[in-house]
């Protein structure tokens, strides 16, 4: 349980970083602020790693998962940084209700599945044929 709680608040605290500074030499302020001092530039190296402005998404398509993630968490915070951060980066209104709508739907298939504890192998095989080639 501490382990899941510390991934939680490590996940919270990196979410809304700012994207426009995943370049920048110093951490954010609420990064020093509210994490441990000699965890911060490891945190901060990960944190530039992944939104590397040059990586395999662009910065659109990033703000708009941590969008999603962010509300099914859910992180006050974190939703109103991904917001303006989504935003600032192209996405328009319509975007952000569809990666809303994507994080939700797939919440909700998730409850429903683990729930009624679905067979695996089965729901493998139904996979496996919706997206073979025939």
């Amino acid at each position: 349980m501490r382990t899941l709680l510390a991934t939680l608040i490590a996940a919270g605290a990196l979410a809304f970083a700012p994207i426009d500074t995943a370049r920048a030499d110093d951490p954010p302020e609420f990064m020093t602020e509210t994490w441990p001092e000699r965890a911060v530039s490891g945190a901060w190296e990960e944190y530039q790693a992944v939104f590397d402005p040059d990586g395999a998404l662009d910065a659109k398509t990033k703000a708009l998962i941590a969008l999603a993630v962010s509300a099914k968490v859910p992180c006050e915070y974190c939703v109103y940084y991904h917001t303006a951060s989504a935003k600032s980066h192209g996405a328009t209104d319509e975007q952000i209700i569809e990666a809303l709508a994507s994080g939700a739907l797939v919440r909700k298939w998730s409850n429903q599945l683990q729930g009624t504890l679905y067979d695996m192998d089965e729901w493998r095989a139904k996979v496996d044929a919706m997206f073979t080639e025939d």
